[in-house]
């Protein structure tokens, strides 16, 4: 059947459904019509195409409604925003799902003391209509409770009689029995030892909190110990040291900015301690005017004189004797906390080394790629060595976190990072631009070689599985490139990579676009 015979039978369906010819109408009706001549057409397909961008939830609820054209879709997506706060409602909600997971998992060791408290206090303030930062805050407390929990003590009870529920670890510690033949260590309960003192290096030592990844972790592990015979955990185990490393670092720099606080009060005492003998040297000067004006008139004013000089001088040597002790303490006091300045000092440095990398990729962060821009403009500024600029996006990436989560999208984060590295040369610089964005620096190299890698690294991406818990995510790339000699700044070459990006975004994506 033909396009002119599906177009007349559409719109004689129009004149026996007493419709009018407008386009909505129209295209309804030759849709239906298309479908039932078993004819494909592109623009009938708009709203399932759109319909599977969503969130399952927003799928599910379309299906109820049998929403078939764009216009009931608009209908729709109009009446859901305007009975939607997204940025309040967003929050509010991952705030009490975190929240609750917590308690949800709390609730299983329900025999500490502490834990029945943090619980009630939990609930009241569930019952008071909380904001975010009242659950964030709630969050983080049972977040340092679960991850910090220690119930070994509960194998001191054995077959014994009956213990308090409110408290086994007082229970348990009032116990007085002797302990019987020692039994050999058996591989699981080896296991469940090291899983615990795994756990417990991962809370950080100088960090006052403990991030949501380290429980998740350490809740996995201790719940199941045999995890830790499996090879897949070791990358797991070592991002998650990683990370309490740098949560170490962010106190620390926390600390030293502290630090002057404490050097101004060591001031202060100093100060204070000194005054303290101020009172007594103004005694002295107002005596031996006293003693200047005496004479043989007056000589019997003498012993007055003596008595006064004396106490003065008690005085002052009790104020001296204080002041040297405390000088003394506050030496030592000094001397630790300059060597502790010195440690952080340290620490700082390494911290400020290490901030060059991204946590997530292991590629250049955003800060690191102004460095070696700023170094690519000196060498074509100076020696007119030309380099070219490619902007790496993610195609449809959000739905990647909507549809598998953000464990998902940090692992196509980490495995595209590993592609843009193999693609590059050794002279090349590649890194994170921010979110989903990728930036490489080709030196050397025109628009045409950037072109070249920018296919290589989209073909590959186009190619490769990317597998998160079994399930495959498809994934594209789209490109845009712009080289230095075509420019007049480094703004506008940097200005030029992201338009070119942008339109082959707009193009339809997995694309790689210049100017030819």
């Amino acid at each position: 059947m033909t396009i002119q015979s599906i177009i007349k039978k559409a719109v004689k369906r129009l004149e026996l459904e007493g419709k009018l010819l407008t386009p909505d109408f129209y295209a309804e009706a030759f849709c239906k019509e298309a479908q039932k001549a078993g004819m494909q057409s592109e623009d009938c397909n708009h709203v399932d195409k759109f319909t599977k961008t969503l969130n399952k939830d927003f799928q599910k609820e379309l299906a109820q409604y049998r929403i078939k054209t764009i216009g009931e879709l608009s209908r729709f997506l109009i009446s859901k925003l305007n009975r939607t706060k997204p940025t309040i409602c967003s929050e509010l909600l991952e705030a009490q799902s975190a929240f609750t997971k917590r308690i949800l998992q709390v609730v299983e060791v329900l025999h500490n003391a502490e834990a029945t408290e943090l619980a009630k206090q939990s609930i009241k303030l569930l019952s008071s209509n909380p904001n975010t930062t009242d659950l964030e805050q709630f969050r983080q407390y049972w977040i340092n409770f679960i991850t910090t929990y220690d119930d070994t003590f509960l194998n001191k009870l054995g077959s014994l009689g009956s213990v308090d529920s409110n408290n086994l670890r007082k229970t348990v510690e009032s116990l007085n029995t002797s302990i019987g033949k020692s039994k050999s260590i058996t591989g699981e309960e080896e296991l469940r030892r090291i899983a615990t003192l795994l756990v417990s290096s991962f809370v950080p030592s100088i960090a006052s909190s403990v991030n949501e990844k380290i429980a998740n972790l350490s809740d996995k592990i201790k719940s199941n110990p045999s995890l830790l015979d499996s090879v897949s955990i070791e990358s797991e185990i070592r991002a998650v040291i990683l990370l309490r490393i740098a949560l170490d670092k962010e106190s620390v720099k926390e600390m030293v900015e502290s630090l002057d606080g404490v050097l101004d009060k060591l001031s202060l005492r100093l100060i204070e301690m000194i005054e303290r003998s101020d009172d007594s040297t103004v005694e002295i000067q107002q005596i031996k005017i006293e003693l200047e004006s005496y004479n043989e008139h007056t000589i019997s004013n003498f012993a007055l004189a003596h008595k006064k000089l004396f106490i003065i001088a008690t005085a002052l040597e009790e104020n001296t004797q204080l002041l040297s002790r405390d000088l003394k303490n506050h030496s030592t006091e000094v001397t630790a906390l300059s060597k502790k300045v010195r440690k952080l000092e340290r620490e700082l440095e390494d911290a400020k080394n290490a901030s060059k990398e991204d946590f997530l990729t292991k590629l250049y962060n955003r800060r690191a790629l102004d460095d070696f821009m700023g170094v690519k403009e000196a060498e074509f500024e100076r020696y007119g060595h030309n380099f070219s600029v490619v902007m790496f996006d993610l195609d449809h990436f959000k739905s990647v976190n909507d549809n598998f989560g953000h464990e998902a999208g940090d692992a196509v984060l980490g495995a595209f990072a590993k592609i843009l590295k193999k693609e590059a040369r050794s002279v090349d610089v590649v890194g994170r631009f921010g979110g989903e964005e990728f930036m490489a620096l080709l030196s050397e190299t025109d628009t045409e070689g950037g072109a070249i890698f920018a296919e290589k690294v989209r073909k590959h991406v186009e190619k490769a599985r990317f597998m998160y818990k079994g399930e495959r995510i498809e994934v594209t790339v789209s490109c845009g490139i712009s080289e230095r000699k075509k420019h007049t700044s480094l703004s506008n070459v940097i200005n030029s990579a992201d338009e070119y990006l942008y339109k082959a975004k707009k193009d339809g994506r997995n694309q790689v676009a210049y100017k030819k």
